[in-house]
């Protein structure tokens, strides 16, 4: 196969994966916009719990703010969402084509064994703990703060709760994988291995192979982290309803944990 088919297959896929989530989500009719979910003002004092969604290669933002549609439920009146964008970076996988990407990929399909820009996972892992640190100044407490991700947004997930000092309410990967090697362990704060962990993957994945999703629970184990692992029959690189009405449940669950430990 010549470099060029290659460039083209490999950003064909990553766009593909891309625009299947987007998809997905618009399938669901979008109410109209909650400007006090996204941006602070008048309401935020109000706002008890806090999820930011990381999208995937490619993506932006606010094609994603559609996922909070599925979160009807009273315990997320006062919810606070943000959906942050990709800076615009060159992408090895795509032969240096520039997309928003929160750290280099170096092949796809991923697998288990594929390289890693673990400086680029931990600068990305950065700039969201100074997300997770507005909302903690601005007076959510950690317990209620959730870190949610798709693809390469999965991957930051979980570098992002694993390095964050204190515990989280929770890590939610969606067809992600482990960004680094095992060396990354000791730098895990006792604090963040109570922060619990969702991990959703299709099995019929062919971005992120389920080989790679499935690596993540012995890594986390070997960290003395919960894993909660979730495998979806026929799902490929995408996310179904299923995957996020379990995932408010998740975080339903914990979030009233954590009004009883507060109370």
């Amino acid at each position: 196969m010549s470099r060029r088919v290659r460039f083209l297959f490999s950003l064909a896929a990553a766009i593909a994966a891309a625009s299947l989530l987007a998809a997905s989500l618009r399938r669901r009719a979008q109410p109209p916009r909650l400007p006090d979910q996204l941006v602070p003002g008048p309401m935020a004092a109000r706002n008890r719990s806090f999820v930011l969604w990381l999208h995937g290669l490619g993506d932006s933002g606010p094609a994603n703010e559609p996922i909070r549609t599925f979160f009807a439920a009273p315990e997320f009146r006062h919810t606070k969402w943000a959906f942050p964008s990709a800076p615009n970076s060159p992408v090895s996988c795509n032969n240096g084509a520039v997309m928003p990407s929160w750290f280099d990929i170096h092949e796809l399909p991923l697998s288990p064994g594929s390289p890693q820009d673990e400086s680029g996972v931990l600068k990305a892992v950065e700039n969201v703990h100074a997300m997770i640190d507005r909302e903690v100044a601005g007076g959510i407490h950690p317990d209620n703060i959730f870190v949610c991700g798709f693809s390469q947004g999965g991957a930051l997930t979980l570098a992002s709760v694993l390095l964050y000092p204190k515990t989280l309410g929770g890590g939610a990967v969606f067809s992600g994988w482990v960004p680094f090697g095992s060396s990354v362990i000791e730098r895990i704060s006792p604090e963040a291995r109570k922060t619990p962990i969702l991990w959703s993957h299709g099995i019929a994945d062919q971005v992120v192979l389920f080989e790679a999703g499935q690596a993540g629970p012995p890594f986390l184990q070997s960290a003395g982290i919960s894993c909660e692992f979730k495998a979806y029959p026929d799902l490929g690189h995408s996310i179904a309803k299923e995957e996020l009405s379990s995932l408010e449940a998740w975080i339903k669950g914990r979030l009233k944990a954590s009004q009883d430990k507060q109370s």
